[in-house]
Formats: C-alpha cells, sequence, structure tokens
C-alpha cells in the first residue's frame, strides 16, 4: 500500500484531481469531509469548539455554521490554530483507521489523502509522497468568487491563511497544474496513478 498527500492552495483544483485519482481506482479520503464529521453536533470536538467559539457560530439546527467560524479564524493566527488543536488529532486518528481499512481490504491499494493543510498541519511526515496542485492567483480568486461568493478581500485573505504555492511545490514528489485543460489532466492523473500503483 502506499499512502498519497494531495494538497495545494485553496481553490486551485485539488477536488478535481482527487475525483480523478478515484476514476482510477485509488482509495480516496476527504480531510474536509472528515473534519465535518468529527463536529457534528454532540460530539467532543463540537462541544470544545462551541466552548471555545461561542453559540454564535452555531445554525438553527445546532450544526456548525463554516462560513461564520471560517470568518472568526482566518487571518487570525492564533483562533487558526486553537481550532486546528482540536479537530486534527481527530481527524488523523479517522484517516489512519480508514488508511489500514483500505490496506486490509487490498494490500497494494494507492491512498490518495486530499488534505488542504498536509503541511501546515504536519501530515506531510506521515504520507509516501506528495502531490501539490497548482493555479495562479487570480484562478484561484476567480474560483472562490464564483463558487464561494467571496469578495476579492476576503478570497484573498483565505489564500494567504495558507503557506505560499511556491514553498509547497518546492516539497512536492510530483506537481499538477490545476488550470490544466481536463481531457490533459485526467490523462496525466492516470500516468501519475499508473506509477503509485507500481511502487504500491
Amino acid at each position: 500500500m502506499i499512502l498519497v498527500g494531495l494538497t495545494g492552495g485553496v481553490a486551485t483544483g485539488k477536488s478535481t484531481v482527487a475525483a480523478m485519482f478515484k476514476q482510477c481506482g485509488a482509495v480516496v479520503i476527504d480531510a474536509d469531509r472528515l473534519a465535518r464529521d468529527v463536529v457534528t453536533p454532540g460530539k467532543p470536538a463540537w462541544r470544545d469548539i462551541v466552548r471555545t467559539f461561542g453559540e454564535g457560530i452555531l445554525n438553527p439546527d445546532r450544526t456548525i455554521n463554516r462560513p461564520a467560524l471560517g470568518e472568526l479564524v482566518f487571518g487570525y493566527p492564533a483562533k487558526l490554530r486553537r481550532l486546528e488543536q482540536i479537530i486534527h488529532p481527530r481527524v488523523a486518528r479517522e484517516q489512519r483507521r480508514l488508511t489500514r481499512a483500505a490496506a486490509k481490504q487490498n494490500p497494494r491499494a494507492v491512498v490518495i489523502y486530499d488534505v488542504p493543510l498536509l503541511f501546515e498541519a504536519g501530515i506531510d511526515t506521515r504520507v509516501d509522497r506528495i502531490i501539490v496542485v497548482t493555479a495562479d492567483r487570480d484562478t484561484q480568486i476567480a474560483r472562490l468568487k464564483s463558487r464561494n461568493g467571496l469578495p476579492r478581500v476576503e478570497a484573498l485573505r483565505r489564500i494567504k491563511s495558507q503557506l505560499p504555492l511556491r514553498i509547497k511545490t518546492r516539497r512536492a514528489d510530483y506537481v499538477l497544474d490545476g488550470t490544466t485543460p481536463l481531457m490533459q489532466l485526467g490523462k496525466l492523473v492516470r500516468a501519475l496513478y499508473k506509477s503509485l500503483s507500481a511502487t504500491a
């Protein structure tokens, strides 16, 4: 089995690449989905977040209002760190459980761990290979504006809250340009999957 960390900047095309790997037969573990699961109402992480940031970040159904929480933490390193301290260890435990299950089912599995904060959270030390998906800043801003409805200032704040892409690419084993036309990007992903499978 090979565990591959898939990361990039916000709105660089990481999810598209993850979906392509899944089509190839890879097991994809989505850190964002795990993060949503660990903060469902009543769970320990949910209780810690409400205790730390207040009930103002809750929707009427008691779920966490992610945009409201995002506004509180993005651009404020100490608050963001506190949120990460609550969520990351629990997500890591769940990722390890899912990885073990994938390896048990197929000892030669290619497991893609799709995680935005791979380097920021120190997860790069726990994976065998690293893929970074890049895009130019104008594309990131345009995607955040259309996809999330964010104004330019807020989009830039999101981008700047992450490690710069130039640093991530230096630490990557493979770099994919998320602005590549889809058919061509699909070919690149299939070739990379083949190479990773051979290693596994």
